[in-house]
Order: structure tokens, then C-alpha cells, then sequence
């Protein structure tokens, strides 16, 4: 069983308490996800972050098969973390926890991702060329939109 580790750090030049207000914000996981992946919130994202919200989403990662997807936000410490874990969806675990901290002029927000694919070793060969280049080009989308919308840390 192989458990893949994603972990990526960006700094923006916002206060913690404007970057915990658009990232703890389930509605604007759409507006940080690429448009091909067709991502919809179904259900879950009514209300502020807490622990045990379970949120329903369909999103259409890879040659347009249309996904649903259901995470709980397990942990919440307000203006420093959250965690959320699949509980349906495409991989057989999915940990992602979000670290948002204050530093010099802005903020440092960092995803570190456990995750496990399924179909046991045909997952572990696909996973090279497939779901690590996907993972990789949704967080590189993600870096540059919020740049778009917060601007560039200069500290």
C-alpha cells in the first residue's frame, strides 16, 4: 500500500484573517479549481467551516468522467488550520490539511496532501504519469489565480 505525499507553500501579501476568510470558504474552491474539471458543490457549503460538515461536490478530473466526491472538514482551528478527508470519492485516502500562518508582510498557506490510489499496483503505475501531472497542474493553477486575485508577495 503506497501512501503519496503532495505538500506545496505559497505566500500571499494578505493579513490571516482575509486568507482564512476565502479559503475556509468552501464556495470558493470553485472559483481556485481549473474549469475543465467541471467542479460543483452540491450540497454542504451553506454555512461557515466546522468540524464534521460534510460537503458533496462533482468534479470531472480525467477524460470527462464526472466524479461525486464527499469530504468532512475533521479539524478547524480558526485563522491557522483545517482538514479535510474524503469520505467518497476517487482515492482510497484523501488527508488534506490547509496551514495558513502570518509572516512578513503577508501570510504563508500550506496544502500538505496524504493520499492513496486505487487498483492497487495498476494505481501505483499510473500514478506517475497520470494523477501526480494532474495534482501538480490543479495546484499550479490554484498558485497562479490567487496571485490573480490577492497579488504577488514581495516580502
Amino acid at each position: 500500500m503506497k501512501i503519496y505525499r503532495l505538500q506545496k507553500k505559497q505566500n500571499l501579501p494578505i493579513t490571516v484573517e482575509k486568507a482564512w476568510e476565502f479559503l475556509s470558504d468552501p464556495k470558493n474552491l470553485k472559483v481556485i479549481t481549473p474549469d475543465y474539471m467541471g467542479f460543483n458543490i452540491l450540497s454542504g457549503a451553506d454555512r461557515p467551516m466546522y468540524p464534521g460538515q460534510i460537503i458533496q461536490y462533482i468534479v470531472t478530473p480525467v477524460l470527462g468522467i464526472k466524479t461525486k466526491w464527499v469530504t468532512e472538514i475533521t479539524h478547524v482551528q480558526h485563522q491557522e488550520y483545517f482538514v479535510d478527508e474524503q469520505r467518497f470519492g476517487p482515492y482510497s485516502l484523501w488527508h488534506h490539511k490547509h496551514f495558513i500562518k502570518e509572516i512578513n508582510g503577508g501570510v504563508e498557506m500550506e496544502d500538505i496532501i496524504d493520499y492513496k490510489i486505487p487498483l492497487g499496483i495498476l494505481g501505483q503505475m499510473v500514478h506517475p504519469f497520470l494523477v501526480k501531472p494532474k495534482l501538480e497542474e490543479i495546484f499550479s493553477y490554484r498558485k497562479t489565480k490567487l496571485i490573480e486575485l490577492f497579488g504577488e508577495y514581495n516580502g
